[in-house]
């Protein structure tokens, strides 16, 4: 396992020979509240994983006992000038995309406190893996302001709109349980134990064919929203995109001679 930071607050960790890449949020004395130099740092890791073409998944986790990451930090807020906080926004933004935009599949390894911003890094993953312990919610309109991380957008897209409203309009925390019953978690394990199943699910997945997972997400990306006629034909394009794929020719050679695949990843 080979281990990089970006700046003091982020580290990232290679995994399964490089193809699983850890996201690790790394400021434990604020419970991971994302400072600007965080965000900043949180964006750098996703350019730079996003472009590295070994990586295959990126399981987004946490360095703190409690916490996986309690959002904005709101010290660091209280001394903005409205010109800082206009001018800080677009670095703020950067980190929920640039988890939002990874390439590759995304599993977010939650435990503790998983709150405004922090539960906006873990919707923007593709599967969020809970442990007993988490507690998740969007308390922004608490504290004068809206889920400014994607929130208001994803949140809906996988629990509905009038799920979403009242979850957002009355700010209230939920436990893993409930969290799991209404499918704001997608996965519930055991106290201590999200770090562990997220990187065993991601191995898993890593085990497939990096060209096929990185358009199966474009896919469906993409087509989320679409009427069904105008999906077919995202992922028709993103089937044209594989179907001539040097993955795709040693994926039916290995199924047809009966042996583990070694994808060229092109």
């Amino acid at each position: 396992m080979s281990e990089e930071r970006f700046g003091e607050f982020v580290l990232v960790r290679r995994h399964e020979q490089g193809h699983v890449a850890e996201l690790a949020l790394d400021r434990p004395k604020a419970m991971n509240a994302v400072s600007t130099e965080m965000a900043r740092s949180i964006g750098a890791a996703c350019a730079a994983l996003g472009a590295d073409r070994d990586v295959r998944v990126v399981v987004v986790t946490s360095t703190h006992e409690r916490a996986f990451c309690v959002g904005a930090d709101l010290k660091e807020r209280n001394s903005f000038s409205d010109a800082d906080l206009v001018r800080q926004r677009p670095v703020a933004r950067g980190a929920y995309t640039g988890v939002l935009e990874l390439p590759v599949p995304t599993i977010a390894a939650v435990h503790g406190f998983a709150l405004g911003g922090g539960f906006e890094l873990a919707l923007s993953c593709d599967l969020i893996v809970a442990d007993a312990t988490a507690v998740v919610g969007l308390p922004e309109v608490s504290v004068g302001v809206i889920p400014g991380g994607g929130g208001t957008q994803l949140l809906p897209r996988r629990v509905g709109a009038a799920r979403a409203a009242e979850l957002i309009f009355t700010a209230r925390r939920l436990e893993a349980p409930e969290a799991r019953e209404l499918g704001l978690i997608d996965q519930l394990v055991e106290a201590g134990r999200d770090r562990e199943e997220a990187l065993a699910l991601a191995a898993r997945i890593a085990g497939n064919s990096p060209v096929g997972l990185r358009a199966a997400k474009r896919a469906l990306r993409l087509g989320h929203g679409l009427d069904l006629k105008a999906g077919l034909e995202v992922e028709d394009a993103a089937w044209r995109a594989v179907a001539f794929s040097g993955d795709r020719a040693e994926g039916v050679a290995a199924f047809n001679e009966k042996r583990k695949p070694e994808w060229p990843g092109e």
